[in-house]
């Protein structure tokens, strides 16, 4: 547990320094970093988003590109391509922002159907295929995608597979009278990361590889096993669903659920981690039936429900 400790520890340091608040947010971008995993990060615009992805970038060591999201985006502008060298006759690949450990998408639902779809190799196996050639990308691969909530102009909605790969959907509002008093304060007297980016010390790189080999080994009882897996069955039998939660909807609740008692400490998992889990591991891989969303049910409110069903291991 020493390898986590000293993550989250500097993890939630740095990003103390440029973010005021947003819990979820902080810890969330950890878990999905601890879990190999990606994240969808959902919130109006100035909330902080990707400002808190750069800041991890350099807090945790990592190389990081950013992607802003357009309607004419090609696949190529994430990928990379092979460009001639007039001089050798030969080609070479000029290699795009998905090289790298840590890629922020911003809107990702500004791009169009076939440039998504090229995030689906490089999200499941870590690798991308670019003129029939295959290329292995980082260890460290993460995607860190955001979207709008409110603006659906010019969008695309995504597709459930791609949704179903991400490890987790992250909700974030507004911040409370407080933290928005002390994020204007901050500005004001430019003590703020931005203003001096030198204040962020850079971990070991070694440490998230090791982090993440810690989270593998951290205990989880049989009977939690089983409580997961009855929780994900019973979205598929569930009267206001259409599409379940899928068995890698599982796995993420249970990953997920090993990654909150880590940063609680803990070297074992408890109901309550799963508990907490179940919302950013599920809410966007369910789909509602039309009359549920008729009736103002949303995907949260059914899965509270859902779990309050499921009887809870002793």
């Amino acid at each position: 547990m020493q390898a986590i400790t000293k993550l989250v520890t500097h993890g939630r340091t740095g990003l103390a320094k440029a973010i005021v608040g947003q819990r979820e947010l902080v810890d969330g971008t950890l878990i999905a970093l601890l879990c190999s995993g990606h994240a969808l990060i959902e919130g109006v615009p100035g909330l902080g988003k990707t400002l808190s992805v750069k800041v991890l970038a350099q807090a945790l060591n990592v190389t990081f590109q950013r992607v802003q999201c357009t309607s004419d985006l090609m696949p190529a502008d994430l990928l990379g391509t092979n460009v001639l060298n007039m001089q050798s006759g030969t080609f070479s690949l000029h290699r795009g922002p998905m090289f790298t450990d840590l890629l922020l998408v911003d809107e990702v639902n500004r791009m169009p159907p076939r440039t998504q779809a090229s995030l689906l190799e490089s999200m499941e196996e870590r690798q991308v295929t670019i003129d029939g050639v295959r290329y292995s990308l980082s260890p460290l691969f993460t995607v860190l995608a955001t979207q709008n909530p409110v603006e659906f102009e010019g969008t695309y909605p995504l597709p459930e597979a791609q949704l179903d790969r991400f490890l987790l959907k992250i909700k974030i509002g507004y911040p409370s009278a407080q933290e928005e008093l002390e994020i204007l304060e901050k500005h004001n007297s430019q003590m703020t990361a931005l203003a001096d980016p030198t204040s962020i010390v850079a971990l070991d790189p070694e440490t998230l590889q090791q982090a993440q080999r810690e989270l593998r080994e951290l205990k989880l009882e049989q009977s939690l096993i089983g409580y997961i897996s009855e929780i994900a069955r019973k979205t598929r039998n569930w009267p206001s669903v259409s599409l379940g939660a899928s068995p890698r909807a599982a796995i993420s609740l249970m990953l997920t659920a090993k990654a909150l008692a880590a940063l609680d400490g803990r070297d074992y998992v408890i109901p309550d981690d799963v508990k907490t889990a179940v919302l950013p591991a599920m809410r966007h891989r369910i789909v509602l039936r039309p009359e549920a969303e008729l009736e103002g049910l949303d995907t949260d409110r059914v899965l509270t429900d859902v779990l309050a069903s499921v009887e809870v291991p002793k």
